[in-house]
């Protein structure tokens, strides 16, 4: 049964090595028959959660942004796949932010049971992505009927392109046909 699949690059260096990841990953769930869209971060505008908790009985944000309209595909998504560049041993900025303003989908009737994170770092010890993984599973855990699939990282790749040919490529391109 085909899966709707949201895809969201948050690096906003153009033809990133988290971005190829996602790229790979899309390729793969297109291959298995599953519709993919793809989103990048690099040019859209979002802005940080206020804390307001309105979204809570609006199941909207008060902020009129990017963040409202890519919410809403999430929400709409049977599969998110998030990919993310690691900085100093987290996740990028653009997708704390970003996850912080998918507030709106805690009360909702949300869709996704799954989510796959995939990230690229500079270090490439196993366990530079560990914070990653925490940040985005705390997120996960706030949806009871989600769960993070799978991890899929590449370290060792610090400028554009240099994770051509590396088999975290292949891995992400097979974990999304075996969506």
């Amino acid at each position: 049964m085909s899966k709707n699949v949201i895809i969201i690059s948050t690096s906003l260096r153009k033809n990133s090595n988290s971005e190829a990841l996602a790229t790979a990953f899309a390729a793969g769930a297109r291959e298995a028959g599953h519709v993919v869209e793809q989103i990048t971060l690099r040019d859209k505008t979002i802005n940080f959660c206020k804390g307001c908790l309105a979204c809570q009985k609006s199941r909207q944000c008060v902020i009129n942004d990017d963040a409202n309209a890519i919410t809403a595909k999430i929400g709409q998504a049977d599969v998110v796949v998030l990919a993310t560049p690691v900085y100093y041993y987290g996740m990028c900025g653009q997708l704390k932010t970003l996850l912080d303003r998918a507030n709106p989908l805690f009360p909702s009737d949300y869709r996704f049971r799954e989510v796959y994170l995939l990230a690229t770092a500079a270090e490439d010890e196993a366990d530079t992505v560990a914070g990653t993984r925490v940040g985005v599973q705390g997120w996960v855990d706030c949806f009871d009927k989600a769960e993070l699939k799978e991890t899929i990282f590449c370290g060792g790749v610090t400028d554009t392109g240099d994770i051509a040919g590396n088999a975290a490529l292949e891995k992400a391109r097979q974990a999304g046909s075996n969506i």
